[in-house]
């Protein structure tokens, strides 16, 4: 048999994994399962283009680097666009199937966990929320011990003469981004003289805002259907992601921001 739009994207194996637990099936339920499903499938790809962007900061390759960015960004922005499509679902309507969901939490998303590791924002604790899940283990500790986006950001920064100072780069590579006054120093120079290394770190800081934007568009959505209840399955719902808000990928271009 020939290969077909349908084998090919194996549709009706995609469409066949959309399983509403409301019986009668409440009619917004599967409004709910897509948008995140899509949700994940994006996460995938974000993770498959932060990898592909860490191997170009390394070689020092701006442009093709510019060009990941921006994708990258497109999709974030996508991202945003599509909790617009869930908030047509009145808080009623959800809390219609709310308790089918039983423990199942957004919260316990190991991709977007992968996520916030690759892109710097690590935290060994957040481990302990999936303790019950070896793979979902597996992958985290993986993401954690890799060096992170930030960390292949200072090889791009050496390539274009940069001095980054010792202590970022003898830092446990399990440790969060910090932002580096003497690093700032060095990026605004290259700012101030590299027009190709300036379009990149505004595209870097397009990513940041845009990943910010997000958050802060999650945590209005949740708060617009439960209120400050906790979230589904005991999840601390919307104290914590408040606390999440405004924590930037890439400190350092924002601090340069009153000095360009």
């Amino acid at each position: 048999m020939s290969l077909t739009y349908s084998s090919y994207l194996r549709v009706p194996e995609l469409t066949a994994l959309q399983s509403p637990r409301s019986e009668p099936e409440e009619h917004d339920e599967l409004l709910f399962i897509v948008i995140h499903q899509v949700y994940e499938l994006w996460f995938k790809l974000l993770l498959h283009e932060f990898g592909r962007l860490k191997s170009e900061l390394s070689a020092g390759d701006c442009f093709d680097g510019i060009s990941t960015l921006k994708r990258v960004r497109m999709v974030l922005k996508t991202l945003v666009a599509q909790l617009d499509i869930l908030e047509t679902m009145s808080p009623m309507s959800f809390l219609s199937f709310r308790d089918r969901l039983e423990a199942a939490s957004g919260f316990q998303s190991v991709q977007f966990r992968e996520l916030e590791f690759m892109l710097g924002l690590k935290r060994r604790a957040m481990l302990t929320h999936h303790a019950e899940n070896e793979a979902a283990q597996a992958a985290l500790e993986r993401r954690l011990r890799e060096r992170s986006v930030v960390d292949h950001f200072y090889d791009y920064l050496e390539s274009r003469g940069a001095a980054v100072p010792d202590d970022l780069r003898s830092k446990d590579v399990e440790e969060p981004t910090r932002a580096s006054a003497e690093l700032q120093r060095e990026i605004l120079r290259l700012y101030r003289t590299e027009p190709s290394t300036q379009i990149l770190l505004e595209m870097m800081t397009d990513v940041d805002e845009g990943l910010q934007e997000w958050r802060y568009r999650h945590v209005k959505m949740v708060e617009r259907t439960i209120g400050d209840q906790p979230g589904t399955g005991g999840s601390p719902g919307v104290s914590f992601l408040r606390a999440s808000l405004f924590k930037p990928l890439f400190p350092d271009l924002w601090a340069i921001r009153n000095r360009i």
